[in-house]
């Protein structure tokens, strides 16, 4: 009898087991349920995945027997969605000239975008997003394409230049845009990105343009300045990490590390009284409007902490025209080897200059780089504060002024070293 309610127990562990498994099996949405190119196959699991389970798994292996997902053009997300990166690798193919990831909410001819929310991208274990091998086009929207960008560069002196194969092809776009950005959210309310591996971009990894409640974490990306590609060492301009535009709030950025050939991290209001500011277009680097709007156009409380990168030009950098703000941003734990600064606080260049005061409540601790300065303020700042930091460049100025001292406003400064390096 004894035996018996042993055997009975095990029987039904097992069957608990196996309907688990089972449960499992179906819940989980794969593109390798569906017919088609791998976009059409990705997009499938995402629209089915929308109607039931919200959840779509991107396995390392593709039912086409490969072990590469390979996108002709961009993965567009709804609402309630999240996407498992699960040991996978998704690339660029080299006819797309599109994102590769986009929140459905915006695109071409859409002017008036209706709000989306809770949208995940979630890498387990080695989850690698990949531009193209030959980028049709690469860049902000101030640049143009060529096929020989250095050698364009070096006799023409403009360094508004960069590779794209559509270079000279009539009746295709000669510049960037924002379809060159590899993630592009936009009027979302929730959006989670985490462990994920990006390499060369065809412009910025990751850009937010009025994203609220926004998590990043455990990110690492590799955008040098440069690719080889064709055997040729080209110029790709633009390759920031990660960028908030207009009216990003509520965001935790944690653990980022990795090369870029520009700003790391950017929170940039700018192009506010461009003369084509309307969104929906190809004549921008932001897929929605330039226009500030008002305070709800601000960017505020974000947390960036835990960076480790090189980048060309800077590991954070803050940027706002005229009437639009930026504030209370907390920086804590920056390590940076490059070209300029750790931290820019406001930049000009980008348009009208801030008004004095609208770039205020800027925290930054525990940040240590080399570089021109460890601080570069260019703008009217107020109520800023720079605790230890350790300086390792070669100028003669920790914090370095673009303007004059006296233009800003409740600068606190505690505990900032400069360290000569051998």
């Amino acid at each position: 009898m004894k035996n018996l309610y042993w055997v009975s127990l095990l029987l039904l562990l097992n069957v608990f087991s196996c309907t688990r498994r089972i449960a499992h099996q179906v819940e989980n949405i794969t593109p390798n349920q569906f017919k088609g190119n791998d976009t059409e196959r990705i997009q499938a699991a995402v629209d089915q995945a929308t109607k039931s389970t919200g959840r779509v798994v991107i396995p390392a292996t593709n039912g086409n027997g490969s072990g590469l997902w390979l996108l002709d053009s961009a993965i567009l997300l709804p609402s309630n969605v999240t996407v498992i990166l699960e040991n996978c690798t998704l690339q660029m193919s080299d006819q797309s000239r599109d994102n590769m990831f986009r929140s459905n909410n915006v695109g071409f001819g859409i002017v008036n975008p209706s709000w989306n929310h809770h949208i995940r991208i979630i890498g387990v274990g080695d989850a690698t997003l990949k531009g193209a091998a030959r980028p049709r086009s690469t860049g902000d929207g101030a640049k143009k394409l060529s096929l020989t960008p250095a050698k364009d560069i070096k006799k023409s002196g403009d360094y508004h230049i960069s590779y794209g194969t559509d270079a000279g092809k009539a009746g295709v776009k000669q510049s960037g845009d924002w379809r060159n950005i590899m993630i592009l959210m936009a009027y979302v309310d929730g959006f989670t990105l985490k462990n994920v591996t990006i390499e060369e971009t065809h412009a910025w990894a990751v850009s937010h343009e009025r994203v609220w409640n926004a998590e990043l974490s455990n990110i690492r990306i590799n955008n040098p300045e440069t690719s080889v590609i064709g055997g040729q060492e080209q110029v790709i301009r633009n390759r920031d990490g990660i960028n908030l535009r207009h009216g990003c709030k509520n965001f935790r950025i944690d653990n980022i590390s990795g090369v870029t050939g520009d700003d790391f991290v950017a929170l940039s209001t700018l192009g506010t009284h461009a003369d084509d500011p309307e969104g929906g277009t190809f004549n921008s680097t932001m897929v929605t409007s330039r226009r500030w709007h008002g305070p709800e156009d601000d960017t505020e409380q974000v947390y960036i902490t835990n960076i480790v990168c090189e980048s060309a030009t800077r590991a954070v950098a803050i940027r706002a025209n005229d009437e639009a703000s930026t504030h209370h941003v907390f920086v804590d734990g920056v390590i940076f080897h490059g070209g300029y600064n750790t931290l820019l606080v406001g930049g000009r260049g980008y348009g009208r200059d801030s008004q004095p005061g609208k770039i205020n409540n800027i925290y930054a601790m525990n940040i240590n780089g080399d570089g021109q300065s460890l601080i570069l303020i260019e703008e009217a700042i107020a109520n800023c504060s720079f605790i230890n930091g350790v300086f390792r460049g070669d100028g003669d100025q920790i914090i370095r002024y673009g303007i004059e001292e006296s233009h800003t406003r409740n600068i606190m400064t505690q505990n900032l070293t400069r360290v000569y390096q051998e």
